[in-house]
């Protein structure tokens, strides 16, 4: 027992030691990569594990009730090494209660009694169940922990009140409901925290275990079900004629009208029984999330996703028809499909079908997107993607975004603007990147937003998580891409994709994964852009030209290693202009001296593009 002791100590200091010479690393996370569960290789260490379940979820709804109930069973695997002596059931929807712990005022239409657990079984025996909690509740296994490799079963029947106010989740008005978060779940146990016992407050996102579903909607006649998955028995719930659409859709570009106004109001869409039972199944997905109406109209069409295979994949659209830009959702989708699938992040759309179901919450889910209507087509257009691409983060990677909303909402705003380039042009996509992404966080002054990247974004203020969430971590994914070019970044990023998709990597496993990948110690990019409390402001310190050269010394006062342009102008007002990579800032992260081949320049002008400067003035020099 003293050697092994004495054998771990020694590998963990061995470890600290050489994360010293490279990242900051918490010792939670020094412990993981010391039992193997992770490798400083990048990828998924040998003894890396996590915990699954199977769902079989039965729910009734019936608008304009308020009243959704529920029975499930889940089968839980302990794939971990550790015996669970309790299980961490986590009940998000209980943010909805008056004494809730959560980030933002509520208003009292955002407010309902939460959760009711109105039954409660392990494996075939009654377990008092306390409903006093909110978004986490531990459950005793009592005598019989549930050991490694093995299982146990849980049933439960609950009932709840969606919020009148819809905001994630509620409802959109007396005929229609979106339903997220809507069912008790076994929370995450993980190699480097165990149980994730973090209370949802409605400002940071979620963490979910990758798991099956079968889910079992039973609505009143003449309401249809839109979710997560693939519906298995649109026979028997939609009228000929719309199931015989709905399949067509599957494999044409054509937008089709599956259900249209006129069909709603006919009552032709359903099948016209009392009551329609919606069977839905999902496989290794981190979540479900529902949309109820008898008022919406339904288009649907598909995209080839996978050119190797001809893979299509299904692009859906539930909405008022009075929501002019929703007419353009297919459409807006099936491109997005296509883009995000064959050039960035370049990895095929690994879901059969994805849905935009018009809410007000602007919000991703597995295979669905629950968006408010908005004027600006362009502004729809973009907003779409950026919840479409959350399909890659977090719900291909299996990111925590309680604690690292960096890695998915980073990657989301990245991707929308790389989209945006393609469907807008670099001129309109580096104007909306700037005002909507950068623009606030460059205005405030204040220490929040210059706190590093790698603070937990369930700790920092509202402020600074918006900032470290969205546009200071896609500026640094956007730097690493000019630093190492496409092909490299492009290498890099598929490696760590192909490496932890449906797994739940971490920082350091991107970190890491890259560094392995494209051959390079990148630690001097990852600490001066995540670990730091730099900022954006670069200066001309000095100037020295010649007949044959220009030496421009740039000061970087804020000390973020972003790529720039130098801008030279002759005495006939002719410019060149060199463009920067990062790279300059890796021998000297303070100052650069850059020498270009161009004499006798009247002006200097240091060009950040979208990197907007916090103190431009300085960024010009004339003799």
């Amino acid at each position: 027992m003293i050697r092994k002791i004495c054998c771990g100590a020694a590998l963990l200091f061995s470890l600290g030691n050489a994360y010293a010479q490279g990242v900051y690393m918490p010792r939670n996370i020094k412990q993981a990569y010391a039992k193997g569960t992770r490798s400083p290789d990048g990828k998924p260490g040998k003894w890396y594990w996590q915990n699954t379940a199977t769902y079989d979820i039965h729910i009734t709804a019936a608008p304009p009730s308020q009243v959704i109930k529920g029975t499930e069973t889940i089968v839980y695997h302990n794939q971990s090494r550790d015996t669970l002596k309790t299980l961490v059931i986590r009940l998000i929807d209980n943010i909805h209660k008056p004494q809730a712990s959560r980030s933002n005022y509520a208003g009292k239409q955002t407010l309902s009694a939460g959760f009711t657990v109105d039954t409660f079984t392990l494996n075939g025996k009654a377990q008092a169940f306390n409903n006093d909690v909110g978004t986490v509740a531990p459950v005793r296994l009592g005598a019989t922990p549930l050991l490694p490799g093995d299982s146990v079963q849980l049933y439960v029947t609950w009932h709840y009140e969606l919020p009148l106010q819809s905001g994630r989740e509620g409802m959109i008005d007396t005929t229609t409901q979106y339903l997220a978060y809507f069912y008790p779940r076994v929370a995450v146990y993980d190699d480097y925290n165990g149980w994730d016992m973090i209370e949802h407050t409605d400002r940071t996102e979620f963490y979910n275990d990758f798991n099956n579903y079968r889910l079992s909607v039973t609505v009143p006649r003449n309401y249809v079900v839109w979710s997560t998955g693939t519906l298995e028995n649109a026979a028997a719930v939609l009228q000929p004629a719309v199931a015989e659409r709905l399949r067509q859709s599957f494999t044409t570009d054509s937008v089709l009208h599956i259900a249209t106004q006129q069909m709603v109001n006919d009552k032709a869409v359903t099948a016209q029984n009392d009551q329609n039972t919606w069977i839905w199944t999902a496989h290794n997905v981190s979540d479900l999330a529902v949309g109820i109406s008898n008022t919406y109209i339904w288009d649907g069409a598909s995209a080839v996703v996978d050119s190797a295979t001809m893979r299509r994949a299904s692009m859906q659209a539930a909405y008022r028809s009075t929501a002019e830009d929703f007419h353009h959702s297919v459409a807006f989708g099936q491109f997005a499909l296509t883009w995000f699938s064959h050039h960035w992040p370049g990895v095929a759309y690994p879901f059969p079908k994805m849905t935009a179901f018009q809410g007000f919450a602007d919000m991703e889910y597995p295979m669905m997107v629950n968006d408010g209507t908005v004027n600006d087509l362009r502004f729809a257009q973009l907003l779409q993607d950026h919840e479409m691409a959350h399909t890659y983060f977090p719900f291909y990677m299996g990111i925590n975004e309680t604690r690292y909303a960096y890695m998915d909402e980073g990657w989301a705003t990245t991707l929308e603007y790389l989209i945006g380039i393609a469907e807008f042009g670099q001129q309109k996509a580096d104007d909306f990147y700037k005002t909507f992404r950068v623009k606030r966080y460059i205005s405030d002054n204040s220490t929040e937003e210059d706190m590093p990247i790698i603070s937990m974004s369930n700790q920092v203020s509202g402020m600074g998580y918006g900032s470290n969430a969205y546009g200071k971590p896609s500026m640094a994914y956007l730097s690493l891409k000019d630093l190492l070019g496409d092909a490299l970044f492009r290498k890099g990023l598929h490696a760590y994709m192909d490496r932890w998709h449906g797994k739940h990597p971490i920082p350091w496993d991107f970190f890491y994964s890259l560094n392995n990948a494209t051959g390079q110690d990148l630690s001097w990019f990852w600490n001066n852009w995540f670990f730091s409390y730099n900022y954006i402001d670069l200066a001309v310190a000095s100037v020295h030209t010649s007949a044959k050269q220009t030496v421009v010394v740039v000061h970087n006062t804020g000390g973020f290693a972003i790529p720039f342009d130098v801008i030279l102008t002759n005495a006939t007002g002719s410019t060149k202009t060199y463009h920067q990579t990062p790279a300059v800032w890796k021998a000297n992260q303070q100052q650069a001296t850059i020498t270009l081949p161009t004499g006798q320049v009247k002006e200097v002008t240091l060009e950040n593009g979208i990197y907007l400067d916090a103190t431009p003035a300085d960024n010009t020099w004339k003799p």
